[in-house]
Order: structure tokens, then sequence, then C-alpha cells
């Protein structure tokens, strides 16, 4: 793990939230991200929603220079690390620094002993060179369905092969069944959890003491409005966490 990274995000026993940001331009991803220093959160990821991976790239490295010590994650679209880390190390050796890269599968596959894809993406990690945080996909939206028995078992054989284990509820916006947060941060006793769906000022509560890193985004942005964060809903959800504390049950 890089640790100088994951902790300048998680101090104090506190949950984090990193807003995630749907881009259009440079420009839209550089107001939300002004938002979200403005707030006080450490940094963000911004994703390719609307656009194939390429194109983000330009977006990517005049975000950064424009922005040179925010904190920056990203996630390339239905991308795994194996696609993922080449690109990012490559961005390293132009200059372009991203500190963070989540994938929304990390190609867990709790039925197998072996964990063949992952271990050929942690190989790859290994050759591109690049440093930063991976924030694995386990039992995430919208990819191959994961008994709920089998949370645990997933969470646990996912630990060696990423910094943070990332789950999720079953769509975009859809808040996440507790029971299923509660089975993964039993599975991952001290390591890091992420929760990167559903999350809003309103039942943050109530994953705040299990729940290490918020990635957000449908919950803090204006009301029918994808891609631009509502400051007002970002600095409610800000009050909830900083008024919370990891493993302090409600």
């Amino acid at each position: 793990m890089d640790r100088p990274n994951f902790d300048r995000l998680v101090k104090d026993g506190l949950p984090v939230v990193t807003p995630v940001i749907h881009v259009l331009d440079v420009g839209q991803a550089l107001r939300n991200l002004d938002t979200v220093k403005g707030a006080g959160c450490p940094g963000a990821f911004l994703i390719n929603h609307d656009f194939p991976m390429e194109d983000f790239l330009p977006v990517l490295r005049e975000v950064r220079a424009a922005r040179p010590d925010l904190w920056l994650g990203v996630n390339f679209l239905a991308q795994t690390g194996g696609v993922g880390f080449p690109v990012l190390g490559q961005l390293a050796q132009e200059g372009c620094r991203i500190d963070a890269y989540w994938a929304d599968d990390a190609r867990i596959d709790e039925r197998e002993e072996a964990q063949a894809e992952a271990e050929q993406i942690a190989r790859i990690r290994a050759q591109s060179g690049w440093g930063g945080l991976y924030l694995g996909g386990v039992a995430f939206k919208k990819q191959r369905p994961v008994n709920p028995e089998d949370h645990a078992e997933a969470a646990r054989k996912a630990l060696p092969y990423m910094d943070v284990v990332c789950t999720s509820g079953i769509a975009t916006g859809q808040e996440a069944d507790l029971t299923k947060i509660d089975t993964f941060r039993a599975a991952l006793g001290d390591a890091p959890l992420a929760l990167a769906s559903g999350i809003t000022p309103e039942n943050a509560h109530l994953y705040a003491p299990l729940v290490d890193i918020f990635l957000v985004a449908t919950g803090i942005n204006f009301d029918g409005d994808f891609h631009n964060i509502d400051p007002a809903r970002l600095n409610a959800l800000l009050e909830v966490t900083r008024n919370a504390r990891k493993g302090a049950h409600p």
C-alpha cells in the first residue's frame, strides 16, 4: 500500500468523503474540484461516464496541470486495472500524477481458490511503475452477481490484491444493504473499506461506523443533475461524517 497517500486521507478514525465527478470537460471538472476543495475534502475521483477513456486522457492532463497539488483519483469506466495501470504508468512518466485508481471490477472470484485474473492485474500494476492507491470493486454494481452468503469470502480473497476493497449497492444511486457492509467490515478486519453508491446526507450515519471512504456522486449532486456537485449537500454529508467515528455503531 502507498501508506502516505492513504494516511493523508484517513485520519482520526473518521470516514473520509472523496466525491466522484462525472466529467464532461475540463472546465466542468475544475469547477467541481474547486467545490470539493472548498468544502474541505482531501480530493476527488474523476470518471469518464460520458465518453471513451482515450478522450478522457487529455482532460486528465489539463486538470492535473491546473490543480497540481490536489489529491486526484480516477475511474476508467468499465476498465479493470489490467487496462488502467499501464495508462496510469504512462501518465506518471509524462509528469501527470494520479493518486488513486478505482476499478469497478477487481476480478475477484470467491468461488475459486486461485485468483488468476487478480494475480495478473497485480503483475501488470507492478510492471507499470505507477505507485498510487488501488481501490478494487468487489461484489460491485453492474458486475457478476455475488451471492450474499459469499460476501465475506469475496472480501477476504480480495485483500491481498488491492489497497482498499470497494463495494456498492445494486446500482448507481442505490444504497447498499447494511447487512452486506457489516459482513464486509467483519471479513476485512482493520483493512480499509470503501463504499461507492447510494450515500446521502440522510443515510450516511448508518454506514459511517463501518466504512473508511465514501465515494459519492448522485447523493451530493444538484437534483436532476448528474454532473455537478451541490455544495450544500456536500457540506451536509461532511457534517455527518465529522460527527461519526468508525466502529461506533449507532
